[in-house]
């Protein structure tokens, strides 16, 4: 049966089913063939997108944006001060009203619970462009680049170092359940993900021949594995006085080459970036002054690595972004 997204809202992979997923990957993959070959592709020419912008971005904003404007849109930008979103206006009343304006609405923030208002009331797609819970752009990109390098995603084995509980944590979990991938998440307990979403991914694995695991045994977790990826130690919206704890609990999973000895020979790494890898940023140096360590979440061999891929993902979240909105709007 042909895949129809058309209409649909992307707040979620738990929301999209196997088939689903693979469609848009696909067609991320044509879009990205005829982006590398100068093709053009306004097939959205006169549409409008709005993105609604709570937490500041790189990716995430430049990869909406010349989306947008290679399918022919035209992309208004409102950041946290441009809007009176949640604050003079509700949720629900931002949505209506943007819904009579736009033909689709991105909102990158805090709580899942207001993309999934915005997306209940607006009456066009509402696509998430990260929240604290799940970061489903993200995915999309990273299963691409999964893809790219091995030539297939069901049978690989992955592994997640850090905060497991985050939404990068969450999400690719179940992006791995999803799509036959075996997910380890290798973090302190404390940061497991939450129980009743590992059992849903459990589910979801079984039916797909992945599997989903947790381990706080680094050297456990990280054998024989053909992605290890990472994200950032404290995320956005976090106190600064949490560096301090963090830091002391997660170090032991910071991935350096031993790591990456430990898994396969020929084994990728992945970062969603943002990556405090050196001091060459405000936050990073500052770091290193008061907690003496110049490297976190990865060190800069592994980041600078042959092995590293982090740049073709961030790369690949503008092609799967201009998939999920050509889907969901044409």
């Amino acid at each position: 049966m042909p895949v129809n997204v058309r209409g649909r809202n992307f707040l979620k992979l738990l929301d999209y089913t196997p088939a689903e997923i693979r469609y848009l990957l696909d067609l991320a993959k044509e879009f990205k063939r005829m982006k590398r070959n100068g093709t053009p592709h306004r097939y959205l020419e006169g549409k409008n997108i709005v993105l609604l912008f709570e937490k500041t971005s790189t990716r995430t904003r430049c990869s909406f944006e010349v989306a947008g404007y290679d399918l022919g849109m035209n992309v208004t930008y409102l950041d946290p001060g441009s809007s009176q979103m949640g604050k003079k206006e509700s949720i629900a009343d931002t949505a209506r009203v943007l819904g009579r304006m736009y033909d689709g609405i991105e909102y990158r923030g805090f709580d899942q619970n207001l993309v999934e208002t915005l997306a209940k009331y607006a009456g066009v797609p509402v696509w998430n462009g990260l929240t604290d819970q799940f970061h489903p752009t993200q995915m999309l990109a990273d299963l691409m680049t999964m893809e790219e390098k091995f030539g297939h995603l069901k049978g690989l084995h992955f592994t997640y170092m850090g905060d497991a509980r985050n939404n990068m944590g969450n999400s690719l979990m179940i992006a791995c359940a999803k799509m036959g991938i075996h997910f380890t998440a290798c973090a302190p307990k404390e940061l497991f993900p939450a129980e009743n979403l590992i059992e849903t991914a459990k589910c979801i694995a079984a039916e797909s021949q992945g599997s989903v695991r947790m381990t706080e045994d680094v050297e456990e977790g990280t054998r024989d594995a053909d992605v290890i990826y990472t994200d950032i130690w404290v995320s956005m919206g976090e106190p600064d006085e949490v560096w301090n704890s963090r830091i002391q609990l997660l170090k032991p999973y910071q991935v350096d080459t031993k790591v990456m000895e430990n898994a396969s020979s020929d084994a990728i790494f992945m970062h969603c970036l943002p990556s405090f890898h050196d001091t060459n940023t405000t936050i990073g140096a500052d770091i290193a002054e008061k907690f003496g360590i110049p490297e976190m979440e990865v060190t800069d061999e592994v980041f600078e690595s042959k092995q590293s891929v982090v740049f073709d993902e961030a790369e690949n979240r503008m092609h799967t972004i201009k998939a999920v909105i050509y889907a969901t709007l044409c």
